[in-house]
């Protein structure tokens, strides 16, 4: 028996941790501004807002501390390290913000049969701010979004806020030009119901992730087909695909190879592959020369 191991560890271009340290010192510094002019023109909506952003500035610090995390090498007893809180902090993110845009709708549909007062010039000019602020942060994080969940979650939170300062500046602009007081609470709904849609993916692959299933980006069926037609291999079983972290996949399989002896050329080879051709940054490759049962196989597709 043969085993071989692809270090080409695969990590999101680009320092995100200086990202991060920007992104979460704009938030707090925003949370600081609309607690100060909250209390200045006595407005609840402001404080609200600043409440729901402090709890923004935490996800991020969660999807900051992750992401450090990932970087730590493994130890004795965490022998993959900790690449897997950045799944942990996606799955974190996803929940957090769903519960931020229920507590959002929950309020707007409050507001249909209390309405309120309509927002101040105050009101509206530290909204624009926080248009500012989140979505500066939101494209300081795009680079990574596409490539690791982790970062992401921490995205879709900077841009679902960006979305409710423009639906709040946007809905007392024109409360102020109309006088229709229901055009707040409507928007509140029209965006917590995009927040939803935008994060149900996120929290879908979060999930996926933490459930050790095979990543989204990966064909089981193709990575089988190629391990089969590899030189002198009669067999593939043994099959397991997963997602270390947010950026890196790890395989192990069983190849049963017959016709010839097998060398750390092969095992090399197959492991460049493997990374190259389908983005499995870790594998392991154990050779039989004899088919073994495996208890793991699967027995249905979901």
């Amino acid at each position: 028996m043969h085993d071989h191991h692809s270090h080409d560890h695969g990590h999101t271009s680009g320092n995100f941790g200086t990202t991060f340290a920007i992104a979460t010192a704009l938030n707090l510094g925003l949370v600081a501004v609309q607690v100060f002019y909250g209390v200045v023109a006595n407005s609840v909506a402001l404080l609200a807002d600043a409440g729901h952003n402090f709890g923004d500035a935490l996800g991020l610090v969660i999807a900051w501390g992750a992401y450090v995390l990932a970087q730590l090498n493994p130890t004795t007893r965490y022998t993959y390290g900790f690449r897997s809180a950045s799944i942990l902090a996606a799955l974190l993110n996803g929940m957090i913000l769903l519960v931020a845009t229920g507590a959002i709708a929950w309020e707007a549909i409050g507001r249909f049969f209390e309405p309120h007062e309509v927002a101040g010039a105050t009101v509206m000019v530290v909204a624009a701010l926080g248009i500012f602020i989140n979505g500066f942060s939101a494209w300081l994080l795009m680079q990574g979004q596409k490539g690791d969940l982790n970062i992401r979650g921490a995205f879709l939170h900077m841009a679902a806020d960006a979305a409710v300062s423009l639906g709040v500046v946007v809905a007392g602009g024109l409360i102020l030009l109309t006088g229709w007081n229901w055009l707040d609470p409507t928007v509140s709904i029209a965006i917590s119901l995009v927040i939803v849609w935008g994060t149900w993916g996120l929290l879908r692959e979060a999930i996926d992730h933490s459930l050790s299933a095979v990543p989204s980006n990966i064909d089981p069926e193709a990575v089988t087909s190629y391990l089969r037609q590899l030189p002198g291999v009669s067999e593939v079983h043994d099959l397991h695909i997963w997602a270390m972290s947010t950026t890196e996949t790890a395989l192990t399989v069983h190849l049963v190879r017959t016709n010839e002896g097998t060398d750390d050329a092969f095992l090399m080879e197959t492991a460049h592959d493997l990374d190259h051709r389908f983005g499995i940054h870790h594998s392991t490759i154990q050779i039989e020369t004899g088919a073994q049962e495996c208890r793991l196989a699967p027995t249905n597709v979901v």
